[in-house]
């Protein structure tokens, strides 16, 4: 028995036993799919206390392929400005892109490639082209990101990145060494295994260092000294002139930390219009709270006008 539960979802109540003949055989997912994916024959995990499998294909996968890509290019990855999700479906459904490193292959994306899609001029297919050879150039922590691993967000990618200073680092990384990164858990260190175990992600991450740059130990040389350093901050709400990035960028350039989650650890929240739960619990716990007036303030001179213009390649 199958009903429609809350706007679309089908909700399976029940078998009606009553039609069964003889007693059917138990079905075991992982043991059907022998640990495999269907899709790309990456292994299939679950986790303890969780009801679904998961492939840990990532990259390669193709069921996983458009929102890989969509993620890869977003705003706070590797920042692909134009590629949006009419265009990733269609380079996916005709089979010209299948990981994000086929994205740099000249020989399947190009002007003229894109040209042909629909509802892409010749003036928007050279927008893309050259957006995707900006993307080229990128740092360590938003590559990280970019790579769509489970648990880990922009924050941790900054931590891995700050701490291993490079990729082949983090890649040969085992737990006791991903343990030793600031706030990262048995449960985040598991999934960044898990991803760099896939032969798959590996040959996609070879591909991808192939055609991009960034400056290895540049996540290491993030300044020990500043206004900030040592102090962790948690933002929340709509600042009134600030974007979060904006706000995140300019702590952490006065050496201060910006984590996701307000906890005892947290020494700051910055709150602005509609600041959520964030808010709440960190009035629970006693922690500060700043509105953009006061951040400005306490990170002092550097945040002017002229400091801003600097921090932000203006």
């Amino acid at each position: 028995v199958v009903r429609r539960a809350g706007d679309v979802i089908p909700e399976v109540v029940g078998p009606i036993l009553e039609r069964r003949e003889g007693e059917p055989p138990r079905f075991d997912l992982l043991a059907a799919i022998d640990h495999q994916c269907p899709e790309c024959g990456s292994h299939v995990v679950r986790g303890e206390d969780e009801a679904v499998a998961r492939c840990t294909g990532g990259l390669f996968c193709p069921a996983q392929c458009k929102q890989a890509l969509r993620h890869f290019a977003s705003r706070r990855a590797v920042d692909i400005d134009g590629l949006g999700e009419q265009i990733v479906n269609q380079l996916v459904g005709a089979g010209i892109v299948k990981t994000p490193a086929d994205l740099y292959d000249a020989g399947k994306v190009n002007a003229e490639v894109l040209a042909g899609l629909e509802r892409m001029g010749e003036k928007s297919a050279t927008n893309l082209v050259a957006a995707i050879d900006k993307s080229r150039d990128t740092k360590l922590a938003r590559f990280i990101f970019a790579l769509g691993i489970r648990n880990v967000g922009e924050t941790t990618a900054k931590d891995l990145a700050r701490h291993f200073g490079n990729l082949d680092a983090l890649l040969a990384a085992d737990e006791a060494a991903l343990l030793e990164v600031p706030d990262v858990g048995p449960i985040v260190a598991k999934c960044i295994i898990e991803f760099f175990a896939e032969p798959h992600n590996r040959s996609v991450i070879a591909a991808l260092r192939g055609a991009m740059r960034w400056a290895e130990g540049e996540g290491a040389a993030r300044p020990a000294e500043g206004l900030l350093a040592g102090k962790t901050f948690v933002l929340t709400g709509t600042l009134p002139t600030l974007r979060r990035d904006e706000a995140a960028a300019m702590i952490e350039a006065a050496g201060g930390k910006v984590a996701g989650s307000v906890s005892k650890k947290t020494d700051y929240v910055v709150a602005g219009a509609d600041a959520g739960s964030k808010l709440d619990k960190a009035q629970q716990l006693g922690v500060a709270v700043l509105d953009e007036d006061a951040l400005r303030a306490l990170l002092g001179p550097a945040q002017g006008p002229a400091g801003q213009a600097e921090l932000f390649g203006e």
